[in-house]
C-alpha cells in the first residue's frame, strides 16, 4: 500500500482548487517577510506532490466595501513580489499551457481566482483588469452579499431567497465571455440555480462537499450536483472540519463525500479543493470562532493528503478514477474555459 500510494503521489498530477495563499503571503510580506511560497509552502506541495494550486483572493469584512479593490490589488502584487523571488520555482498559470509549462518544468502552477467579487463593487469593466493581471477563476461570493449575489450561511439550510442581481449575471456572462471559470462554493441555492441557467461553460465548486452527509448550506444539495455535472463541471472536496461533518470529522468522513459525490454524479465530477485553513489561522493569529467555530483541518495539510490517498485505495478506488479525483478532472474545465 505505502509504494502504491508513493507512487501517486509522484506521478499524477494534484491540483488543490483552493486554497487562501494570497491573504497569508500579503499580511507576512507587509510584515517584512518575503519568499513565503518559496519557504512555507513549496516544501509541503512537494510531499504531497500537489502540481498546481488555485489560490482565492478573499476580502477580510473589516475592509468591505471601500477598501476590497485595494485589498485585492495588494495580494496580487504580493504574489508578484513571490513570483520575482522564487520564479524558478512556480509559475504563474493563466492558461493551459502555463499549466503545460508548470507540469513540464516541474514547478508549481498557481493560479487566482476570486472568493467574493467584491473588489469589483458594481463595476463590470473592473472585471477585465483583473482578468489582465491574471485572475481567472470568479467565486461569486464568500458568505455573505455583495452587489453580484447572496452568500450561504454556515448553519443549517435557511436564509435569503435572492439570487444574482442584475450584476451578478452580467459578471457571470462578462467572465466566461473572457476564459473565466465560474465558482459556486459559498453561493446560496436560489444563485447556485442562477448560473445553471445562464451559464454556458462547466461551473465548479471549488471547495464543497455533500449536503446530503451534512446538512448545512455551504454544501451542495444531490440536485445541486447532478445539475453541476451536467454542465461538465467539477466539485472539490473541502476537508474543513465543519463543512465534512457536524460531529466526528475525520479522514473517513472526508472520504463519505468523495464516495457520494461518485454515487450521485460520477468519479469524472469530483476533484481537490481541500482550504487547508489552520496553517493560515495560525500564522494570522486568526481567532478560529469569528469563521466556523472551533474548526480545524481533517487533513494536516498537504504532506498528509496521502491519508485520503489510503483510505480511498481500501475502499477500492483504482489508479484511474484517483487519477481524475486527483486533478485530470480540474485540468479538463481548465482547458475548456480558460483563454
Amino acid at each position: 500500500m505505502k509504494a502504491r500510494v508513493k507512487e501517486i503521489h509522484k506521478n499524477f498530477t494534484i491540483v488543490d482548487a483552493h486554497l487562501d495563499l494570497l491573504y497569508d503571503i500579503e499580511k507576512k510580506r507587509k510584515m517584512g517577510q518575503n519568499k513565503i511560497i518559496e519557504r512555507e509552502y513549496l516544501p509541503e506541495f512537494r510531499e504531497g506532490g500537489v502540481n498546481i494550486v488555485v489560490s482565492s483572493i478573499y476580502i477580510d469584512e473589516d475592509f468591505i466595501p471601500e477598501l476590497a479593490l485595494r485589498k485585492a490589488l495588494d495580494q496580487i502584487s504580493a504574489f508578484y513580489w513571490e513570483l520575482e523571488e522564487s520564479g524558478d520555482k512556480i509559475i504563474f498559470a493563466k492558461n493551459v499551457a502555463d499549466i503545460d509549462k508548470a507540469l513540464k518544468e516541474d514547478k508549481i502552477g498557481i493560479l487566482l481566482s476570486f472568493e467574493g467579487v467584491e473588489p469589483l463593487m458594481n463595476d463590470i469593466n473592473l472585471l477585465k483588469i483583473f482578468y489582465e493581471l491574471g485572475v481567472r477563476g470568479v467565486g461569486l461570493t464568500w458568505s455573505r452579499r455583495n452587489f453580484a449575489a447572496d452568500g450561504c450561511s454556515f448553519g443549517h439550510v435557511k436564509g435569503k431567497e435572492n439570487g444574482l442581481s442584475d450584476f451578478g449575471r452580467q459578471v457571470v456572462k462578462k467572465a466566461q465571455q473572457l476564459g473565466m471559470f465560474i465558482d459556486v462554493s459559498h453561493l446560496n441555492d436560489a444563485g447556485f440555480w442562477d448560473v445553471m441557467e445562464i451559464t454556458t461553460k462547466p461551473v465548479i465548486a471549488s471547495h464543497s462537499n455533500c449536503r446530503a452527509l451534512n446538512g448545512i448550506m455551504r454544501n451542495l444539495s444531490n440536485d445541486q450536483i447532478r445539475a453541476l455535472a451536467k454542465t461538465g463541471g467539477v466539485i472539490g472536496i473541502n476537508a474543513v472540519s465543519t463543512i465534512v461533518a457536524e460531529s466526528n470529522a475525520d479522514i473517513k468522513a472526508l472520504a463519505n463525500h468523495v464516495d457520494h459525490l461518485r454515487n450521485v454524479a460520477g468519479v469524472e465530477h469530483i476533484g481537490l479543493g481541500f482550504d487547508f485553513c489552520d496553517k493560515i489561522f495560525k500564522s494570522n493569529s486568526f481567532d478560529k470562532t469569528t469563521k466556523l467555530g472551533d474548526s480545524y483541518d481533517v487533513i494536516n495539510g498537504h504532506k498528509n493528503i496521502y491519508l485520503l490517498t489510503q483510505e480511498l485505495l481500501s475502499r477500492g478506488y483504482t489508479d484511474d478514477e484517483l487519477r481524475l479525483i486527483y486533478g485530470e478532472n480540474f485540468l479538463k474545465v481548465f482547458k475548456s474555459t480558460l483563454k
